[in-house]
C-alpha cells in the first residue's frame, strides 16, 4: 500500500519534470517555428508582409517644417546685426504615400526602383496656411556670388539686385520658400541658362528620388533591404574616399532580429550621405516592444572628436581648419549652392556657430533623430528624422546687398520633422502576427517550466517523506 502510494507520488515528480524539460524544449523550437515564419514574410518580394510594406509605407508619414522668422530685419540690413529668430510652424504635409515606381525585380536577388517625391498640405495639422508669410534670408542673393565669381560678373549682379530691389533679406509666403518662386533678380539675369526659379524643395514636387537598387533578402536576410547602388553607383560623387560610400537601408526596416548592439546604418539622399543611428532605449509603441536607436552627436561631430568623419570636412575655413562640428557642407550635392545641414536649432553644434545669430534653443529631445525598431521582424514602426537646413553667408563688398554683413555665418532657415508611427489598425495586425503569438509562446514555456518544475518538486519531496512513514 505504501510503495503504490509512493509509486503515485513519484509518478507525478516525473510527469512533473517532464513538464519541466517540455517547456525547456519549447525554447529552440518555439524560436525555430518564430524565426522560419519572420524568414519566410521579411523577405522582400511579392506576397510578402515586408513587401507590402515596402512598395507603399503602412502608416502615413508627414513632414513638419519650422521656419525661422527674422524679427529685426532693418536692424539686420542696415546695421549687419545679428538675426533673432523665432521658429514658426508647424507647417505639415503628407509624403511618400504614393507607391514606389518601376519596380524591377533582378536575378541576383536584389530590386530596383524610383521612390516618387510627393506632398501634400496638411491644414488640420498645421498652425496656419501655406499662405502664411515669414522673412528670412534671400536665398538667390546669398547664393549667387558662390556661385559666380567672377568680379565683373557680381558688378552686374549688383546692378541686377538693385533693379530688382532684392535685398539681403526677403519676405515670402511658406510654399513659396519651401517649394519655389519666381525671383525677381534672377529674373533680371539675360542668361537664358540661369533659372528664373528659387526654393529652399526647389524642384521637389512630382520629381523621383533614385533609382535605388536593394536586396531583398531571398538569399540572405542579414542583407534585407540594404542598398547595393544609388543612381547606378555605389557611392555618391559629393565626398571622397570611404564618406562616399552607400551604406545600409533607407531606414525604413532593416534585416531581422536586430540586437541592442548593433549599429544601424541608413542613408539619406536629403543630407546625400550614409549616416549610422546607436541604441539608446527600450520603448513600448502600441503594446509593441520596440528598440530605440538614436543618431549620436559623433554622427556630426568634427574630425577632432570623431577621426572618421575628417572625409566630410570640405570647408576648412568655415569649420576653423575642422575643428569645428555640428554642420555638414552639402553645396557640392546642391549645384554649389552654400547648403549647410545640422540638427534642430544647431543641437551638438560648437558654440561659434551661435554667435551670429539669436533664438536658438537645442533641445535634445525635441531636436534629435530617432528611429523605433521592432527587434524581431527589423521594422521600423516609429522614427523623427529632424534636420535643420541653413545657408553660408559672407560679406561681399562689391553687393550692396550684403556689405553691412560683418562676419561669414550659417543663417538657419527651417528645421523639418519627418515622422511616422505605425496606425492603430497595423498595430492590431502586427500584435496579432507577431507579437501576441511570441507573448503566447514565452508563457507557455515559462508556464510549462514553472508549473513542471513546482510538480516535480512537490512530489519528489512528498514521496521521500512517504518512504520515511511506511512501517518496516
Amino acid at each position: 500500500m505504501g510503495c503504490n502510494k509512493r509509486c503515485g507520488l513519484l509518478t507525478m515528480a516525473i510527469i512533473g519534470a517532464v513538464l519541466a524539460i517540455l517547456g525547456g524544449v519549447l525554447i529552440p523550437v518555439g524560436n525555430y517555428f518564430v524565426k522560419k515564419t519572420i524568414k519566410r514574410e521579411a523577405v522582400i518580394e511579392k506576397g510578402t508582409i515586408a513587401y507590402q510594406n515596402w512598395v507603399i509605407p503602412g502608416s502615413p508619414i508627414y513632414r513638419q517644417f519650422w521656419i525661422f522668422d527674422v524679427q529685426n530685419p532693418e536692424d539686420v540690413m542696415e546695421n549687419g546685426s545679428a538675426p533673432i529668430l523665432k521658429q514658426k510652424g508647424p507647417y505639415t504635409y503628407r509624403m511618400r504615400y504614393k507607391p514606389k515606381e518601376n519596380i524591377t525585380e533582378h536575378f541576383d536577388n536584389t530590386l530596383s526602383y524610383f521612390q516618387p517625391k510627393i506632398i501634400r498640405f496638411e491644414p488640420e495639422m498645421s498652425i496656419g496656411s501655406e499662405n502664411d508669410t515669414v522673412t528670412t534670408v534671400n536665398l538667390a542673393v546669398v547664393a549667387a556670388p558662390v556661385l559666380f565669381k567672377s568680379g565683373l560678373v557680381q558688378a552686374f549682379m549688383n546692378i541686377w539686385m538693385k533693379s530688382s530691389k532684392s535685398n539681403f533679406l526677403q519676405t515670402r509666403s511658406v510654399k513659396e520658400l519651401l517649394w519655389g518662386y519666381r525671383d525677381p533678380f534672377l529674373m533680371e539675369i539675360p542668361m537664358a541658362k540661369v533659372t528664373k526659379f528659387v526654393g529652399v524643395f526647389y524642384p521637389y514636387n512630382e520629381t523621383l528620388d533614385g533609382p535605388y537598387q536593394i536586396y531583398s533578402g531571398k538569399d540572405d536576410l542579414t542583407k534585407k533591404g540594404s542598398i547595393l547602388t544609388y543612381n547606378n553607383s555605389r557611392t555618391v560623387k559629393y565626398w571622397k574616399s570611404y564618406c562616399s560610400m552607400v551604406n545600409g537601408t533607407d531606414a525604413a526596416s532593416f534585416h531581422p532580429f536586430v540586437n541592442k548592439s548593433e549599429v544601424l546604418r541608413f542613408f539619406s539622399s536629403d543630407i546625400c550621405r550614409s549616416i549610422f543611428a546607436n541604441f539608446e532605449s527600450e520603448q513600448i509603441v502600441k503594446d509593441i516592444p520596440l528598440y530605440r536607436f538614436v543618431i549620436p552627436a559623433s554622427a556630426f561631430a568634427s574630425p577632432v572628436s570623431n577621426p572618421d568623419n575628417v572625409c566630410f570636412c570640405t570647408d576648412k575655413d568655415i569649420s576653423s581648419n575642422c575643428t569645428l562640428g555640428g554642420m555638414l557642407d552639402i553645396s557640392s550635392c546642391k549645384a554649389g549652392k552654400p547648403v549647410y545641414i545640422s540638427l534642430p536649432h544647431f543641437l551638438h553644434a560648437s558654440k561659434e556657430f551661435f554667435q551670429y545669430v539669436e533664438g536658438l534653443n537645442p533641445n535634445e529631445e525635441e531636436h534629435k533623430t530617432f528611429l523605433d525598431v521592432e527587434p524581431i521582424t527589423g521594422f521600423t514602426l516609429h522614427f523623427a528624422k529632424r534636420l535643420q537646413i541653413n545657408l553660408l553667408v559672407r560679406p561681399n563688398p562689391k553687393i550692396a546687398a550684403l556689405k553691412n554683413i560683418k562676419h561669414h555665418f550659417v543663417f538657419p532657415i527651417l528645421w523639418l520633422n519627418e515622422t511616422a508611427i505605425i496606425s492603430n489598425e497595423k498595430a492590431d495586425i502586427f500584435r496579432s502576427k507577431v507579437t501576441n503569438k511570441i507573448k503566447l509562446l514565452n508563457f507557455l514555456q515559462l508556464a510549462l517550466m514553472i508549473i513542471g518544475s513546482v510538480i516535480f518538486l512537490v512530489f519528489l519531496v512528498a514521496s521521500f517523506l512517504c518512504k520515511g512513514k511506511s512501517p518496516k
